[in-house]
């Protein structure tokens, strides 16, 4: 079949569908999905999310569309990619931090759910999280509030280590700059040395744990950021390589091979997430869903990793484990 023939083929179909389900296409509501980072590592997050939409009643492909678009770690792409979303009226946006810092810039009318390991009310997405008012809402794991408690619990086990090192990402300075500070501080009263070390791309990874033995440091902690979930399995690989006990806030991090992981559930705040995408849609307004906080923060450690490193855990830090993965 020529190529004319075969595109006036596909007019035609697109002619002869029923009138009903035409029209069914058209009505069909549309989602913005925008993230700062690639699908390929929240491929378990979508669906979470999609898991919340469906418990509103919502399918993707039945009755909701959702646009997908991703920055690939380029959040200067952001502003554009929301200007795109709004200039296709979709009917919410559910975002990440930086995305959705973007998308509030770009529309104060389209209804924003976001997922954020930061305070909302400190990053300006909300007035508050009891009463957001405006057009935002959505869900924060607070990962930043209880980056001490990681750093403590790495002391904890590495009582002899006097130097710590910790990775944050300087091109996400509302969760980089405040987890500096507070770890600067929680630092400062364990009696710790802490170094700040950076990376904005996986290519820098090598770069910081070379810099990890030429500091000397014991332990690392991994801040909050997208590009270090999406590529939890390559910190973990290096971390076993380099020997170097690390911290971080999700389970899949333990489960990815990880010596610890701290935190809420990110899947469970994009299924949150999708809840309250779902709730609008039916007609709820983002100014009446308080923002929902983690209400359970858990403690994985992987013990085989631990084994791996040479390392014995104390029992009264096994006891205090939600999960020891053996």
């Amino acid at each position: 079949m020529r190529r004319r023939e075969f595109i006036a083929g596909l007019g035609s179909a697109a002619v002869a569908l029923p009138l009903a389900a035409r029209a069914q296409l058209s009505a069909m509501p549309v989602v913005g999905f925008l993230n700062s980072q690639s699908a390929d590592g929240y491929a378990h997050l979508v669906r979470a999310f999609r898991q919340g939409l469906g418990e509103t009643g919502f399918v993707e492909g039945r009755n909701v569309a959702i646009e997908y678009r991703w920055a690939e770690t380029q959040n200067d792409r952001l502003p554009a990619l929301a200007a795109d979303l709004v200039s296709r009226q979709v009917r919410v946006i559910a975002a990440n931090t930086f995305a959705a810092l973007a998308s509030r810039a770009a529309t104060t009318t389209i209804p924003i759910v976001f997922v954020t390991a930061g305070n909302p009310v400190e990053l300006g997405l909300v007035a508050s999280l009891s009463r957001p008012g405006g057009n935002v809402t959505g869900v924060t794991e607070l990962s930043v509030e209880v980056g001490p408690k990681r750093l403590e619990l790495l002391h904890d086990l590495i009582p002899t280590a006097n130097i710590m090192a910790l990775l944050v990402n300087p091109t996400n300075p509302s969760l980089a700059e405040p987890l500096s500070r507070d770890l600067q501080a929680a630092a400062r009263t364990l009696g710790l040395q802490l170094h700040v070390l950076q990376a904005s791309t996986e290519r820098d990874f090598d770069t910081v744990f070379a810099a990890l033995r030429q500091l000397g440091a014991g332990a690392l902690m991994i801040g909050s950021d997208g590009l270090f979930t999406n590529r939890r399995e390559q910190l973990a690989a290096l971390a076993l390589r380099h020997a170097v006990p690390t911290i971080f806030e999700d389970r899949e991090f333990a489960e990815a091979g990880g010596l610890m992981t701290y935190g809420g559930s990110f899947t469970h705040a994009y299924r949150q997430a999708g809840v309250y995408t779902g709730r609008i849609l039916k007609g709820d307004r983002p100014a009446d869903l308080p923002v929902e906080q983690a209400t359970r923060i858990e403690l994985v450690i992987n013990m085989k990793t631990a084994k791996a490193l040479g390392l014995t855990f104390p029992l009264t830090l096994l006891g205090r484990a939600d999960e020891v993965i053996e």
